[in-house]
């Protein structure tokens, strides 16, 4: 398959109302909306970030280093808005400007984050485990089973964050590790002794 043209990329219209955003990171200055086309360049260079460490281990040309990266963020887009027409596809934002991204598919049993990145200097700052924890609170509110995403083989700083916030592995898949969160059902907390 050929990646599509970049001028044929674009996100599916909202399907939902967008998902909470914790109070505490809005005070701060953070927030989240929809992606559009307009933010097609950004989730580009969010997508180059984010291959960074890989790339640096191959001796590649600039020029043959670019059409990679552009035509993998093209396939990857592509298969997340046609295998995922009815996620949520949001983009987060610091004071406006674009730091990260969040896709989140809530189909039942269990809500499936598809993908979450941020600008290499937003990491680390415990964004990602704030927005995380929401999404977690949120899913119990709405009775969902729980959480699951993918996870890389090579991304240890990743995996370490989603087993302190109660992940659990559950299988592995080429270069990917299988993981879900399970949340607490109402009834296991009520004391019927």
């Amino acid at each position: 398959m050929s990646p599509p043209s970049p001028t044929d990329l674009r996100f599916p219209p909202p399907h939902r109302p967008i998902s909470r955003f914790s109070e505490a990171l809005r005070r701060q200055g953070f927030g989240w909306r929809a992606a559009e086309r307009g933010d097609i360049d950004f989730m580009r260079r969010l997508y180059e970030t984010l291959r960074a460490d890989e790339m640096a281990l191959i001796a590649w040309p600039e020029g043959t280093r670019e059409a990679f990266l552009d035509s993998q963020f093209a396939l990857q887009h592509h298969h997340f808005t046609t295998h995922f027409e009815h996620a949520e596809f949001l983009v987060l934002e610091h004071g406006g400007t674009a730091i990260g991204r969040l896709y989140l598919l809530r189909d039942a049993p269990r809500w499936s984050i598809i993908d979450i990145g941020l600008l290499p200097a937003w990491q680390g700052r415990g964004l990602g485990g704030a927005l995380l924890r929401q999404l977690q609170q949120d899913a119990q509110d709405a009775d969902a089973r729980g959480l699951s995403l993918h996870v890389r083989l090579d991304n240890p700083r990743a995996h370490a964050l989603y087993l302190r916030l109660g992940f659990r592995s559950e299988s592995v898949d080429g270069m990917h590790r299988l993981m879900h969160w399970d949340a607490p059902l109402a009834s296991a907390q009520l004391n019927t002794a």
